[in-house]
């Protein structure tokens, strides 16, 4: 039996023609973004080390931005860049282990696509100011450096306070989810929460960040594009209530109030911990100047200062050395009126300090929090912190400042969410790195989709049940044909044997 018996001409031409009415229908373009991976590495060099870290994120995004997943990082070997302002030509060499380490990790097929950023801080910036043609110097030694390899250089800078805190508060406010969430189906949708603030302690300044709007905005304000929103940030700054001005200022005070003592009482320091401290290591200077000039110890003059270890005394010394004329922190002087945007925010505090707080008191209240971590003795600071003791001994002040400032109607978030979330995907010390790389994505462009041809529903719904049939009604001609073939042979047959 042919083929032809089979399947007779009118099969053929029916497929035939459906053929013809298939390139005849209307097609659309549907665009298909491949799934792939992109690569950032910023380096934060910070007063005391510099980190080097890489960002991960896919190359579909979310309303322009970027969606960034992972992070890994190298610590530099060594001292701050600053420190190489004697010898430019040695801090390029510092950074070659972490960058054969980057070129490792990412692809080599990505390394031209690979932004490379490097962001210089608080030392570097004062480095400048005092010495403008020391910072040229090593910025200029870094860009060398940092052209050679094989990543696209963005540029070494020196990050003004003002990006910086702009920065840090992108980097809170994603690792919260509050530009977005996952929904049930894993899609990104709006997270309907409000943006959160941060409070910044540094070493000589504390910044308070928070986004402004309508007329609160101010003119100093930063202006970013997010996720497909506007956002105006801005930074309170606020000089000489860094960490290290603070605990300069509250010791000079101390030595001030107890001149006439062989002991200086310091209620902030844990008991039986004590420093000699020289008079012109706490009075050096702007932030610690005296009002008296004329009733002040001589530069050499050495004293023995000893933790006394009580709370109480403590917030009462904190609260008077930040009420006092000499503070020059205005929105730390006075409460907020009701009227005032960031009274609604919730700010999250990004401090060392506030990072043992968070691991270490299980009580979200500020106020017994103080009064927990001022009374820990040394061997419990020590041990549950693991940190040097000269660090964790100032920890009972930075609370009790942190605590003052809930005294003057800001709301400070205590939750340990921030810290846990900050660990999966980077450093909280260095979380501006993560917001300048999210800010970047807004500016790389996305990866060409191929395009693939479609069709409507509709049409393909018919279009299957057009070769549903036709194939039902082949499947069954055939059927046909071969059952009336074999009767056909069957009756041939038995006229042969009867014949016989």
């Amino acid at each position: 039996m042919s083929w032809r018996e089979l399947l007779p001409p009118w099969l053929v031409i029916v497929a035939g023609l459906t053929g013809i009415v298939l390139l005849c229908v209307s097609t659309k373009d549907v665009p298909v973004t491949p799934l792939g991976t992109k690569y950032g590495v910023v380096l934060d060099a910070d007063p005391s080390r510099t980190i080097l870290f890489i960002y991960q994120w896919t190359t579909t995004k979310a309303n322009k931005t970027g969606v960034i997943t992972e992070c890994s990082s190298c610590v530099v070997q060594g001292p701050g860049i600053s420190s190489y302002s004697d010898s430019p030509q040695k801090v390029g060499k510092s950074l070659d282990a972490c960058l054969n380490w980057a070129q490792k990790m990412i692809p080599a097929e990505q390394h031209s696509q690979t932004p490379l950023y490097l962001g210089a801080t608080t030392s570097t910036r004062q480095l400048n100011l005092s010495h403008p043609t020391l910072s040229d110097d090593l910025l200029t030694a870094l860009t060398v450096a940092l052209k050679s390899t094989p990543f696209d250089f963005q540029g070494a800078q020196i990050l003004s306070s003002l990006n910086k805190e702009a920065f840090n508060w992108i980097a809170v406010n994603y690792v919260l989810e509050n530009f977005f969430k996952y929904d049930w189906r894993g899609h990104l949708v709006p997270s309907g929460k409000g943006m959160a603030g941060v409070l910044s302690m540094g070493g000589t300044s504390t910044q308070l960040t928070s986004r402004e709007e309508g007329n609160q905005a101010p003119k100093e304000g930063v202006r970013l594009q997010l996720y497909g929103q506007t956002h105006d940030v801005y930074t309170h700054h606020c000089p000489c209530h860094g960490t290290d001005q603070l605990r300069r200022r509250l010791l000079s005070m101390l030595i001030e109030d107890q001149r006439s003592a062989k002991t200086v009482s310091n209620p902030c320091w844990p008991l039986t911990y004590s420093q000699e401290v020289r008079w012109q290591s706490v009075h050096a200077g702007p932030c610690a100047a005296s009002d008296d000039a004329s009733d002040v110890p001589s530069p050499d003059e050495v004293f023995n200062i000893t933790g006394s270890s009580n709370p109480s005394a403590c917030v009462t010394l904190v609260h008077s050395l930040l009420n006092s004329s000499s503070s020059s922190c205005s929105f730390l002087m006075h409460s907020l009126s009701s009227a005032v945007k960031p009274l609604q925010t919730r700010f999250l505090v990004i401090s060392e300090a506030m990072d043992f707080l968070r691991k270490s008191v299980p009580s979200p209240d500020l106020g017994q929090a103080v009064n927990k971590i001022c009374g820990m003795s040394v061997k419990e600071l020590v041990q549950e912190s693991q940190t040097s003791l000269d660090v964790v001994a100032d920890y009972c002040f930075v609370t009790a400042f942190i605590f003052h400032l809930s005294t003057k109607g800001y709301t400070l978030d205590f939750d340990k969410s921030l810290q846990t979330a900050f660990r999966e995907i980077g450093d909280p010390s260095s979380g501006w790195t993560l917001g300048y790389l999210l800010s970047l994505t807004n500016t790389i462009p996305q990866d060409s989709p191929r395009v693939l041809k479609g069709i409507e529903p509709g049409v393909w719904s018919l279009l299957l049940i057009l070769f549903v049939v036709l194939l039902t009604g082949s499947f069954m001609r055939i059927s046909y044909r071969v059952m009336v073939k074999e009767n056909s042979l069957s009756n041939r047959n038995s006229s042969v044997f009867d014949d016989n």
